[in-house]
């Protein structure tokens, strides 16, 4: 069975948009900072370590205008995995080997857990990250918070209906004080 691993580069007060997009008052801003030796191996490991990638369609446009120019180890496993994008707009996805899920959010992503062996990411995608917290759906978190307080921009954690705990599994401090913690869903 999959789990749910949604997976972001946020601020100090929350803000997960744009970490290396350009549309945005603070673009780039968690290339501002230098993640080390021991980061950067870890966004590989994390993302060599994935079934699957479940994105909303604007991170899915972005990953496939950049990815397929890339060569190497990580550009092969993005390029050939499974990868699943939930939009109702998305007619003709272009990129290798990609699903689109057009119907219950819900009902696809129960299916997507019982059909995925292993870890089924999902990376940055706002909005499809906060359904699926507010859907009760993702089992484990991953966060990369950067030393930086950004004042504006969208954050990953709005309003519920309902209160969810989680369990810290794992943090250490890489590069420039970039923490990294990893929590998995209490049940």
């Amino acid at each position: 069975m999959g789990r749910i691993v949604v997976t972001e580069f946020i601020s100090l007060d929350g803000v997960v948009e744009a970490p290396g997009g350009e549309d945005f008052k603070h673009a780039d801003w968690s290339f501002q900072f230098d993640r080390g030796e021991e980061g950067e191996q870890y966004k590989t490991d994390e993302a060599l370590g994935a079934a699957a990638l479940l994105l909303g369609r604007r991170t899915y446009e972005g990953f496939a205008a950049a990815w397929p120019r890339y060569e190497g180890e990580l550009a092969d496993k993005y390029n050939g995995m499974p990868k699943y994008v939930v939009s109702s707009s998305l007619a003709d996805p272009n990129w290798n080997n990609t699903h689109v899920l057009d119907g219950s959010l819900v009902e696809d992503v129960t299916r997507l857990k019982e059909e995925v062996a292993g870890d089924i990411s999902v990376a940055g995608s706002i909005q499809l990250a906060q359904a699926l917290f507010e859907h009760d759906l993702v089992d484990e978190l991953h966060l990369m918070t950067f030393p930086v307080v950004l004042g504006t921009g969208r954050r990953l954690f709005t309003e519920t209906t309902d209160k969810t705990t989680w369990k810290l599994t794992e943090s250490r401090t890489v590069g420039e004080g970039v923490l990294i913690t990893i929590f998995q869903r209490a049940r």
